[in-house]
């Protein structure tokens, strides 16, 4: 059976490329219609293919998909596809203006090979071969360079130049990229003008910033359109129509119903990392030593939905605030612990009093101990805390210290995202008065609906009862529907019809910058 098999499949290629062995081939009949020349009739597919496999020797490895159209043109036996669909009706010659007008969107036509595109099929449209042979070199090498032309113009306005999950490191939002499957339909289709006019960004913000490119004369101002042009065209999750948007060089937190902004905060975001991050990193990694290890509490993009609110929570300290701040804190102040309602565990067992460690007994890089810092008004968190699924351990937060919502430069946490106005975000996630008057009672503010106050003045009887000890816990609130959220970095984008520009906070734009390089 499996030797049957495999005498099936050769069969079935050879049927299905019949048509192209036929005398003469599909080509040579198109050609010598269009230009009244017979020397097309004589078009022999085996010589042609010859010429072509040399061709696709030669360009493949300046492909940026090279198995792909390897791929293609294998599946259709090397027949010049694109050249017998779309030469006649002027579609190649539609392509060359997309690549030629290309600069619109800040592409050098350079990169498409645009000339060279250009004069191949002026030297086919002049129509001057005495013999079918000589034509062969031009038509492999105007099929070959077209197809990727077409794929390279196609994906950058679809998904973008670079994938930004290749140069940076905390780029953990999941981008769409062009796959085999999609660019062999895009070299299969019914038209090319019809799939390269469908492909224009059209978006509002893409568009704005578009016009604004073109009209620009600074180096520096085209520079920051264009990079922004790029974050525009990768390819995003669905974030649906009612979602939340933190930006981090724009320090803000925005929540869009469609057009309309629900409402809008001042946030502050992780540090930037440590200068010389790079050539530090790699003496920490030789050494081992945590003295060498530069700091970086820049705040990762994601996506994510917004699942659940706590409020009074409790912090738990990542490992690397605790070998970098708690520590010496605790060596330096026997009481810092238990004055900052900071909990102390080993093995997962609370230790009873922590002031009582002797500190000088163990090394920082080996710390032996979790901290958690409890419920309450010191606590770092503040009173609320908005989470969401991710790899980071990210949340967005309350905070105790509101002075940092003043700074202009607001890159001051270790990496989550502190927000201005928590309690007004969670009445906005939560969405009926009945769960945020509960939300409101467990941070001991009244309720809004005075039929409520039962509720309120329970907890505050409870709260202000000597002979019982009352423990303040977090609790757990549901949001109506779970919120998407992305957490995002533009450093330019169209607002009230005007472009914004922020500050590169993080020096991503210079990264992105360089990437683009060869694109430029």
């Amino acid at each position: 059976m499996k030797n049957l098999r495999f005498l099936i499949i050769p069969v079935i290629l050879f049927v299905s490329a019949c048509g192209w062995f036929k005398q003469p081939p599909e080509i040579g009949k198109v050609l010598s219609e269009h230009f009244k020349n017979k020397i097309y009739k004589d078009f022999d597919t085996i010589a042609y293919d010859r010429v072509f496999v040399k061709a696709m020797d030669s360009l493949s490895e300046t492909f940026i998909n090279p198995k792909t159209i390897k791929a293609f043109y294998a599946s259709n036996v090397n027949e010049p596809k694109l050249i017998t669909k779309f030469y006649i009706d002027g579609q190649l010659d539609s392509l060359v203006e997309y690549l030629q007008n290309s600069t619109v969107h800040g592409f050098n036509p350079k990169i498409f090979k645009t000339d060279e595109i250009k004069s191949l099929l002026q030297e086919l449209s002049a129509n001057k071969f005495t013999k079918v042979d000589d034509s062969y070199p031009i038509i492999a090498r105007l099929e070959l360079l077209s197809a990727n032309a077409y794929l390279n113009y196609h994906n950058f306005l679809r998904y973008g130049v670079v994938n930004p999950r290749n140069i940076f490191s905390r780029y953990y939002i999941k981008v769409k990229r062009p796959d085999s499957l999609g660019m062999m339909n895009m070299l299969s289709s019914v038209s090319l003008t019809d799939s390269l006019n469908s492909v224009q960004p059209k978006s509002t913000q893409y568009m704005a910033l578009q016009k604004a490119y073109l009209r620009a004369r600074a180096e520096n101002e085209k520079r920051i359109l264009l990079l922004n042009m790029e974050r525009f065209r990768w390819k995003m999750p669905e974030t649906g129509t009612n979602y939340v948007q933190v930006n981090i060089p724009d320090f803000r937190l925005t929540w869009f119903d469609r057009q309309d902004t629900v409402i809008t905060m001042k946030v502050c975001v992780g540090g930037r990392r440590e200068a010389g991050y790079e050539e530090k990193i790699k003496a920490f990694a030789k050494s081992g030593n945590l003295d060498d290890k530069p700091k970086n509490h820049e705040t990762p993009l994601l996506f994510s939905k917004i699942n659940s609110i706590q409020a009074n929570p409790v912090w738990n300290i990542p490992v690397s605030i605790a070998q970098s701040e708690i520590y010496w804190m605790a060596r330096k102040d026997p009481y810092y612990l238990s004055n900052s309602n900071i909990n102390v565990y080993y093995k997962d067992k609370l230790i009873g009093e922590p002031d009582t460690i002797n500190w000088n007994r163990y090394s920082r890089d080996k710390l032996p101990f979790k901290f958690k810092q409890g419920s309450g008004g010191g606590n770092a968190l503040g009173k609320f805390k908005f989470i969401f699924d991710n790899s980071s351990s990210i949340y967005l937060h309350d905070t105790n210290n509101k002075n940092g919502f003043n700074l202009t430069n607001r890159a001051i946490s270790h990496g989550c995202v502190r927000i201005e106005k928590p309690l007004e975000f969670a009445e906005k996630l939560v969405g009926d008065t009945y769960t945020y008057d509960k939300l409101r009672a467990e941070v001991d503010l009244p309720p809004v609906d005075s039929t409520n106050n039962k509720w309120y003045k329970k907890r505050m009887a409870a709260k202000a009862d000597t002979a019982r000890a009352f423990q303040l816990k977090p609790a757990w609130f549901a949001p109506k529907k779970d919120v998407p959220l992305l957490i995002t970095y533009f450093t330019a984008w169209s607002q009230n019809n005007r472009i914004q520009y922020r500050p590169d906070v993080y020096d991503m734009d210079e990264k992105l910058w360089v990437a683009m390089k060869k694109f430029r």
